[in-house]
């Protein structure tokens, strides 16, 4: 799959970006990036020049463009069925769907009041009532998850083994150590498994050595 390209943001704020990238990563596909660096005077037209959407992350396969990133990692599990980045049973299968559907439209005052950042130390900054219950809501859901589903499958993820769902949510979990949200046990052992894989070690890596820098 060396014709597959991510065309995406720089990876210290694209918190869309690293969604579908992970399930890149995680799927075992062999990609090439091309980086639009976000909040400079020519972002806009250099996204234009690949995304109809006018917005990163797209995925370009050929002739095909894939401009969403939920789209983008339901292609990818397309392309690796190998790599189960969907549940193999049907119930557990429809929750994650469900959960990364919620992600994918949902949590906007975490969005907003907790951007992705990951050369900064926000600790005790962002908290307001809507942006604590969003991270009351997302806790639940990793709680329902991890028990109905993650736990009997003996993996450390939502449902077991890493899906398309842990994507989702990989950025959220890099909000909550920036901003040092306080998490129950259930959540920081979710977390610390997330912050584990390789490909989260070497993208956090990579965005501490981005020269390219803004203010939230």
């Amino acid at each position: 799959m060396s014709d597959l390209t991510l065309v995406m943001g720089n990876k210290t704020y694209s918190s869309w970006s690293l969604r579908p990238w992970l399930a890149l990563r995680q799927a075992g596909l062999s990609f090439a990036e091309t980086v639009v660096p976000l909040r400079q005077p020519d972002t806009a037209a250099r996204i234009a020049a690949h995304s109809p959407s006018g917005r990163v992350p797209t995925l370009l396969h050929g002739g095909l463009t894939v401009w969403d990133s939920l789209a983008i990692c339901e292609y990818v599990a397309e392309l690796a069925p190998e790599a189960t980045l969907w549940p193999a049973d049907r119930t557990a299968r429809a929750v994650a769907r469900s959960v990364s559907a919620e992600m994918h439209s949902g949590f906007a005052s975490l969005r907003t009041t907790m951007s992705m950042d990951l050369k900064s130390d926000r600790k005790g900054q962002g908290m307001t009532e809507a942006t604590a219950a969003d991270i009351a809501r997302i806790e639940a859901l990793w709680a329902d998850a991890r028990s109905r589903f993650g736990s009997p499958a003996g993996g450390p993820f939502l449902f077991g083994a890493f899906t398309i769902a842990d994507a989702m949510f990989a950025p959220v979990v890099t909000r909550l150590e920036t901003y040092g949200v306080a998490v129950s046990p259930g959540s920081r052992a979710y977390m610390d498994a997330v912050m584990a894989l390789p490909a989260m070690r070497d993208w956090i890596a990579a965005a501490k050595a981005e020269p390219w820098e803004f203010e939230p």
